[in-house]
């Protein structure tokens, strides 16, 4: 793999202008912060058209935008995303206050 993205979901990122990109020399991984689950579609077909061959999404968007992405970029590029076993749900409800 030569490259690979991640879209996460924080309180006021901008997809044009939180990207970071980490180049290892081998593999360039490019992360882009979205502030809006809706976003993540425009964000992961703009990392396809850049080139990545791989996406994972935060798990901030659950099933509902992993399925919208996958559809959206088709059979393109594999799409996962990032999930929490039960035991973390206490430490991710104070986290998150819910």
């Amino acid at each position: 793999m030569r490259q690979w993205g991640f879209v996460y979901l924080a309180d006021g990122c901008d997809p044009t202008r939180d990207v970071s990109r980490v180049d290892s020399g081998n593999c360039l991984t490019v992360l882009i912060g979205v502030g809006r689950v809706e976003q993540v579609v425009a964000a992961a077909r703009r990392l396809v058209g850049e080139g990545a061959q791989l996406i994972e999404l935060c798990g901030a968007f659950g099933p509902v935008w992993t399925a919208r992405v996958i559809e959206a970029v088709g059979s393109e590029v594999p799409v996962g995303s990032v999930m929490y076993g039960a035991e973390a749900t206490e430490q991710l409800h104070d986290l998150f206050g819910g």
